[in-house]
């Protein structure tokens, strides 16, 4: 299975692709997935022209193209003034409103403060919903504090408040991914026009 990772973090290294990253570990230790790692950073300067001129290029198309053929995603985004960022609602602006109809989706965000948690529940949730996937109900939040608490002396990061987010979270997705594991096509068997034919014929 096909899982697309969208970071819309805008520093390299970034909290967003260090949450991103963290997902992305839990998730693949759930189920067999092939992870492609998009980051928006790199296509800021393509989304724009998209907007201007009405047409993706070749490079952001093929990653739109990737990300709504994907079997699942798991997208962060930077809070900024309470909402997702400019870039992150920009690229998903460029992809159909049903392109992704029906696909798992695991969201989540990162900020200074835990204050703006619930930007997840006002912001991008609805915007999944808008956009018709099917969101799992655990949505990670980490503010500053908790990468200094998450795998802290000593503990394990993933069985310690960010981690517990985090491997809820993957576990949800995890299991909507094995309810949409792709399936080979049946083949139907053509049979030729003259077998059809001497079936019509009655039998002497």
């Amino acid at each position: 299975m096909k899982l697309v990772v969208v970071s819309a973090g805008l520093t390299q290294p970034s909290s967003t692709r260090l949450l991103a990253d963290r997902l992305t570990e839990a998730v693949a230790q759930r189920a067999e997935v092939e992870v492609r790692v998009v980051e928006l950073r790199d296509l800021a300067v393509d989304i724009a022209n998209n907007f201007v001129t009405g047409f993706p290029n070749t490079r952001l198309r093929e990653v739109v193209e990737a990300v709504t053929q994907a079997d699942g995603l798991v997208v962060v985004t930077p809070i900024f003034s309470g909402s997702y960022s400019g870039l992150f609602k920009s690229f998903f602006d460029v992809i159909d409103n049903g392109a992704l109809a029906g696909k798992p989706v695991l969201i989540a965000a990162t900020g200074g403060t835990p204050r703006h948690s619930l930007a997840l529940e006002h912001a991008l949730r609805p915007l999944f919903a808008y956009l018709r996937a099917v969101v799992v109900p655990t949505a990670v939040y980490a503010a500053a504090e908790d990468w200094g608490s998450a795998g802290s002396h000593g503990r394990d990061p993933f069985t310690d408040g960010l981690g517990e987010r985090i491997a809820r979270a993957a576990q949800e997705l995890a299991d909507l991914l094995s309810h949409r594991a792709p399936r080979e096509p049946e083949e139907e068997a053509v049979v030729p026009f003259e077998q059809q034919l001497a079936a019509l014929r009655p039998v002497e």
